[in-house]
């Protein structure tokens, strides 16, 4: 017998006649029928059975507003379903191919990697002692699906894996598919459109629930299988920690007006309680296990030393320990460590110090077991708790800071105004000299308690400031430690968050920096004057002991979303590309160790695509081991949300970093040719000049808001942050996220290919050479990775429905913008496959298949969201059935911004 029961097709196919029955139940034999007509007219038209979409626009347009809220819910479940049968899908790809032992990019074939190369010992233990991967959760507002209806679809997909694996009875599948049914049923009677904004605390809860509920037990199986693989070929080495997770929800403040100390305190106080009772529940079921006759073994003198400190420590807990589990050493050493984590949250006192004081108690029951010859079950129970808490610790996900600089700006000029200092008035030489003598004298010069009568952003930040070194003597260092600056263009914006930092108490140089400070660098300005700003930094006198208190360890974010905003997707890829090289270099330069933080969105246009095809593709000089990534909205659920599926993330990350890693020591300086710089430089060069002269042509920003739901996305409830910076409709003042989106929407991707095509033309036309891109294609894993992430934005876009957006248009603004962007896509398309040599655009015959799938349905929601558009006067059922097309598309094109 296989691994599995069931097939995608049959899922798709079992799931979609469900979903019809609900329908028809739920609503009328009528309903059903329009539907079932629409499907299979949008079917047939893909299929080249019919020669137009007339019959499917006029089913559309002879719904009543009644008709189009039960046709936009239905597709939009359909698609929901649709999406589960194919993450099942995945699984089973990736238990049949780990059964079969030829796992793509596994843990298998990253110790064959090293084999291969003849990598000894000592390098591999280098490689892995640098490795560090910090995915780092944001709130970022991405996500269209409300928390309720993912509960629901995640008690769908638990049923589909087990009548999947499990060998189940007649009367056992028709139970779980009783329970399916139910599920869908209630899914279909649940709104699908959130009536609220969610708040911070949601968007906490959130990321909180991937991490205790998936990653928490995941990533103690990839150490153990990583670890088994390696003891066969390098026995005596050593796997340090390699992972941390990281998040933004409940503390990111750049946009975000309703993130709080308020809201930070309770994320912190909500991830410590949820992380402690995890380790309480595992050292529960540890006791279980270790239920050895004391007086037949010998536990060592380490573990009768560390008894007898805690019977010292808890004498009334070691009593009824001892009471309850005579001659049971190891439970009562568990009851004694159960009582100590209950305490950290307790006024009483003896409680847990720190993470390192329980591990250090985990350790001693490890070498005990192992000093009995029960090497087996300390691997297989205590061994995978230690690396739970190594990865964990007391916080579940270490958080990030995050604000605006120019906030920092204000609030520092605003406090040192307060005790007769001038910050304003100063050029940046004279801002950075006030700053390091504040940081380097001993006494502080402000009383963030009471900072005097500054304005409510000053009070703000300075409150911010403050309340860090409370969190930081509460919860630990290590749980609140990094601080993000956002539009960083000089180096007085870092050195005012090392001030305040300083002013708070995390910082006292030179024994102590509690902080990372990160400057985005996400403007040209910023990235083209990366020297001068880290330059200045590194050779500060204050900044460079906080640099030696943090190990040298130097954090540096780019950001890939305003970049692409800025200078369209050729020229800002190739951009990040060369200043990720030139800050190696300066870090280089000035012997500091740089970790790159990429803020990645989850879309191809927002720096998205397979992460570990990304991480491979970057440039030699910036692998230094340790590597920090955002992970965004939809993006988290389809990585996190199955723990087959997040395991798999993870050894693939695992993969690429260490063989990125090895071959960053292998070969310190990425062997790039002239001929393939150049020919980027100059396609970039037009891309981007094409691109910024499209942006800022007249009518552009018009055009935009007229042939895409922008004003329909800008009023949804996806996050608590603001869709704009100053509520402006121009591209510059417009979050990247609602941009993208609204185009994703519209299915003209225009920011994951624009200018594309005309800056590989016009290389072609000064004398470029076809093969020499051919040649980078296939040998240069930057420029390949760009390509493929251009081919799956053009495989998505779809002009015959993005001509009826651009029907919703002035006419003058459609005839002067639909058929150049229909040209320049055409360009693109021509462009890609000349050069990969490829007849498709998609390269993955799942992804293309998934495609063919999608695309007959995701068309009456695209039609239906055009024809709601078109109206001038909506009721509110029609408002809130505009709004639910737009949670179905990006179900169906599983993307949002």
């Amino acid at each position: 017998m296989g691994l599995h029961s069931r097939d995608v097709n049959q899922d798709v196919r079992e799931l979609g006649a469900l979903l019809g029955d609900v329908l028809a139940e739920q609503t009328s034999r009528g309903s059903f029928e329009t539907v079932e007509d629409i499907r299979t007219a949008a079917i047939s038209y893909r299929k080249g059975e019919r020669e137009s979409r007339a019959e499917l626009d006029r089913l559309l347009d002879g719904l009543s507003p009644e008709g189009e809220s039960v046709v936009a819910r239905a597709f939009t479940t359909y698609f929901e379903l649709i999406n589960l049968a194919e993450e099942r899908e995945r699984a089973r790809v990736v238990r049949e191919a780990s059964q079969a032992d030829n796992l793509e990019d596994g843990l298998v074939a990253t110790v064959e990697t090293l084999i291969e190369a003849d990598a000894d010992a000592e390098t591999v233990q280098q490689v892995l002692d640098d490795v560090l991967i910090e995915p780092t959760f944001t709130a970022h507002p991405t996500e269209a699906r409300r928390k309720t209806v993912k509960a629901k679809l995640r008690s769908i997909a638990s049923r589909l894996e087990e009548l999947d694996e499990r060998r189940v009875t007649d009367r056992e599948h028709d139970q779980l598919w009783r329970k399916i049914d139910a599920e869908v049923t209630s899914l279909w009677q649940t709104s699908q459109v959130r009536e609220r904004r969610p708040e911070p605390q949601d968007e906490a809860r959130n990321v909180q629930w991937y991490l205790e509920s998936i990653l928490f037990d995941v990533v103690g199986e990839v150490y153990a299988e990583f670890e088994d693989l390696l003891a066969d070929e390098y026995p005596e080495v050593d796997v340090p920690k390699l992972f941390e997770f990281r998040s933004w929800a409940g503390s990111d403040r750049d946009g975000n007006p309703f993130v709080t100390p308020e809201v930070t305190t309770d994320t912190l106080e909500r991830q410590r309680s949820v992380v402690l009772e995890k380790y309480s529940q595992s050292l529960k079921r540890l006791s279980g296990v270790l239920s050895q006759d004391g007086r037949r073994i010998d536990i060592g003198a380490e573990l009768e030393r560390s008894l007898k400190a805690d019977r010292s420590r808890l004498p009334g807990v070691a009593d009824e320990a001892k009471e309850r589990y005579p001659g049971e050493p190891y439970r009562q050493k568990l009851k004694l460590m159960r009582e100590r984590l209950r305490r950290i949250e307790d006024v009483r006192p003896d409680g847990y110090g720190d993470e390192a004081a329980f591990l250090d108690d985990l350790e001693v029951i490890d070498r005990s077991l192992r000093s009995t010859g029960a090497d087996v079950v300390a691997d297989e129970y205590v061994e995978p708790l230690m690396r739970q808490v190594d990865t964990f610790g007391f916080t579940l996900a270490s958080l990030d800071l995050r604000d605006h600089q120019e906030n920092h700006t204000e609030a520092v000029h605003e406090a040192l105004e307060h005790e007769g200092i001038d910050y304003y008035g100063r050029d940046e030489d004279g801002r950075i000299e006030v700053l390091t003598e504040a940081i380097l004298q001993d006494e502080p010069i402000l009383d963030l308690d009471e900072p005097g009568d500054v304005s409510e952003t000053a009070e703000r930040v300075l409150r911010r400031f403050e309340m860090l070194g409370e969190w930081q003597r509460e919860f630990g260092v290590s749980a609140i430690d990094t601080y993000c600056i956002s539009m960083t263009e000089e180096p007085s914006h870092v050195l005012e968050v090392l001030f305040l930092a300083d002013q708070a108490g995390v910082v006292s140089l030179p024994d102590h920096c509690g902080l990372d400070i990160v400057p985005l660098l996400e403007t040209e300005s910023a990235l083209n004057g990366a020297r001068r700003i880290m330059g200045t930094l590194f050779e500060n006198a204050a900044y460079a002991k906080a640099l030696d208190a943090r190990n040298d360890v130097q954090e540096i974010m780019l950001g890939y979303s305003d970049s692409n905003k800025e200078n369209g997707f050729l020229a800002a890829n190739w951009d990040l590309y060369k200043n990720q090289r030139r800050l190696a270099n300066i870090c280089d330069d000035f012997d500091v160790k740089m970790r790159l933080f990429h803020g990645r969105g989850g879309s191809i246009s927002r720096g998205g695509g397979p992460m570990n095809e990304a991480m491979l593709a970057l440039p030699n000089e910036t692998v230094t081991g340790q590597i920090k990534f955002t992970e965004q909205g939809e993006a988290i659920a389809e990585k996190y949300a199955n723990p087959q599926i997040a395991e798999r993330n993870l050894e693939q990350m695992l993969n690429a970093q260490v063989r990125s890693r090895y071959q960053a020591i292998c070969e310190p300086e990425e062997d790039v040719s002239e001929e393939w710089v150049d020919a980027m430089d100059e396609m970039a060069t037009t891309a981007r000049k094409q691109y910024r002269d499209l942006l800022e042509s007249d009518g552009f920003v018009s055009y935009f808001g007229q042939a895409t739901p922008i004003g329909v996305i800008e009023d949804l409830n996806l996050g608590s942050r603001p869709a704009s910076r100053s509520g402006e409709r121009t591209v510059e003042d417009l979050r990247a996220i609602p941009w993208v989106f609204s185009w994703t929407q519209s299915r003209c991707i225009i920011t994951g290919w624009y200018a594309l095509g005309a800056g590989i033309r016009t290389y072609l036309d000064e004398g470029g050479d076809l093969g020499v891109l051919q040649e980078m294609y296939e040998e240069w894993p930057f420029f390949r990775t760009t390509l493929d992430n251009a081919s799956l934005a053009l495989a998505r876009t779809d002009f015959d429905i993005a001509e009826h957006y651009a029907e919703l248009a002035d006419p003058d603004l459609r005839e002067e913008f639909f058929p150049h962007l229909q040209a320049e896509y055409e360009r693109a398309r021509t462009a890609v496959l000349d050069v990969t040599d490829r007849e498709a655009l998609l390269k993955r015959e799942w992804l293309d298949e998934s495609l063919r799938r999608r695309n007959p349905y995701v068309d009456p929601l695209n039609l239906l969201q055009t024809h709601l558009l078109a109206q001038t006067h909506r009721t509110d059922d029609e408002e809130q059935t505009l709004r639910l097309t737009v949670k179905g598309i990006a179900a169906g094109m599983k993307n949002t911004g």
